[in-house]
């Protein structure tokens, strides 16, 4: 039995802490929040304990961490929970600054403790099915990805003003995606052009960020990548992309509530893409979760770790530093 602890009783600090509560060879013992009403109802409803960060990291009876507090608790969290022994799932980013991710890195390291970032797009069924084709060889050897990555709506200003930023907040998965992907056999990018623009909301340009982003990126081998991403797609969640091959194609659509679709004399309707994240991906957040725990138990190393952390957030900042100057980047 795996006794775990979980930082973060917000909304995404709730999808974790169902699964959790679910995993055979899981238990939740403890919740840890500064909001107290949120901890306290989510322990109560998991049968949980409400605790501190102090008394998590003291008890040794904990074997577990798992990170889905504000991204900016999460360094001082890994380096916490690898100096107590405490393995650790953790929510991306691993940092917003590159240096801070680095040295969570080599803590981990040092320790000798196992750590995965949470980037879930692996763990959803229709795109690892795609990558798990492209590895088999299915459509030859990859040369162009293509990444359409759109939020319904764009959350308040407030929060955008400590997030990082677009491209490291959000963006942040597609750079992921992009290596998962086009990187496997040890491509690298090795160069990168970032645009951006504001068309959603004026607040966004006034605390100095974009809401429209679009990014291309070349490998070594000479393989591309365009990204392509808004902060608003009034028909839903937008999430596709698609890989092509020497010999073929993949395409990766759109999940639907339902697939039934009406024909009539006015026309053909179908439903409107899921409406986001939390639904979009509710079974990628369960798998990977599970995945972290068989891994553990099995000594198999994770799909996604701390070094793929740290470079996603390279080339956050790269794509930064182009939108910001204007010029492309040569990493």
């Amino acid at each position: 039995m795996k006794n775990v602890a979980l930082f973060g009783a917000g909304r995404i600090g709730q999808i974790h802490a169902h699964n959790l509560a679910a995993l055979p060879g899981v238990k939740l013992v403890a919740v840890c929040d500064p909001v107290a009403d949120n901890a306290a109802k989510l322990a109560q409803a998991l049968g949980a304990a409400v605790s501190t960060p102090d008394v998590v990291f003291a008890n040794r009876d904990i074997d577990v961490v798992a990170i889905a507090s504000p991204t900016d608790t999460h360094s001082d969290l890994i380096t916490r929970a690898a100096a107590a022994g405490k393995h650790i799932f953790c929510e991306k980013p691993v940092d917003l600054s590159v240096p801070r991710a680095e040295a969570c890195a080599r803590a981990v390291a040092e320790a000798n403790i196992a750590c995965m970032i949470g980037f879930q797009r692996r763990f959803d069924p229709t795109f690892s099915e795609a990558q798990q084709r492209l590895a088999r060889g299915e459509i030859g050897h990859p040369e162009m990805l293509v990444v359409t990555s759109r939020d319904p709506g764009a959350p308040p200003a407030q929060y955008l003003k400590g997030s990082g930023g677009i491209f490291r907040d959000m963006l942040i998965h597609d750079f992921d995606v992009f290596r998962w992907i086009l990187c496997a056999d040890g491509d690298e990018p090795v160069w990168l052009s970032a645009t951006g623009s504001c068309q959603v909301d004026p607040a966004i340009a006034e605390i100095g960020d974009i809401d429209c982003a679009a990014v291309t990126l070349r490998t070594r081998k000479g393989r591309l990548c365009q990204i392509n991403t808004s902060r608003r797609a009034a028909y839903g969640y937008d999430q596709r992309f698609e890989v092509l091959g020497s010999t073929g194609l993949l395409a990766c659509g759109n999940h639907k509530p339902t697939e039934v679709q009406q024909w009539d004399a006015n026309g053909v309707k179908a439903d409107k893409p899921e409406h986001f994240f939390l639904q979009r991906y509710r079974e990628a957040y369960r798998l990977e979760l599970a995945h972290f725990f068989d891994c553990l138990q099995s000594g198999a190393a994770f799909r996604t770790t701390i070094a793929d952390g740290v470079a996603a957030q390279k080339l956050a900042d790269a794509a930064t530093a182009s939108w910001q100057s204007g010029q492309a980047v040569t990493l």
